[in-house]
């Protein structure tokens, strides 16, 4: 989004919702980090980005249970899938990271298996 400069970006604040704000606001700390906005993915790209994990899904299959996340970076969202895995460590709903991986089709949606990632403070 382009940078709202003068008297404008003040109106802008008062007009936009909350959540709107913090879309803006993760869009942002995204670029500034160099990495891809999750609107801008195709399958099968190696890609770096960041965001914050809304959800956290367990998906309990008793041979390989596996853990899935939605990060968000204020353009879409994007599945992690950590397979093998029921918890990780510092990985809970409203942590920032910044993750690698390719992107593939999980039920239809966009997903990194097995990203490397990055806690973020």
């Amino acid at each position: 989004m382009p940078d709202q400069a003068g008297p404008l970006r003040g109106w802008r604040r008062l007009t936009s919702s909350h959540q709107e704000l913090v879309d803006d606001e993760l869009a942002r700390e995204a670029a500034v980090a160099g990495a891809t906005p999750i609107s801008e993915l195709t399958m099968r790209q190696v890609a770096m980005v960041q965001g914050t994990l809304s959800m956290l899904t367990l998906n309990p299959r008793r041979e390989s249970a596996w853990l899935e996340a939605e990060l968000r970076d204020g353009t879409g969202a994007i599945t992690l899938v950590w397979m093998g895995h029921r918890a990780i460590p510092g990985i809970r709903p409203g942590a920032k990271l910044l993750v690698r991986g390719c992107v593939a089709d999980h039920d239809g949606q966009a997903a990194i298996f097995n990203p490397a990632y990055e806690l973020i403070a």
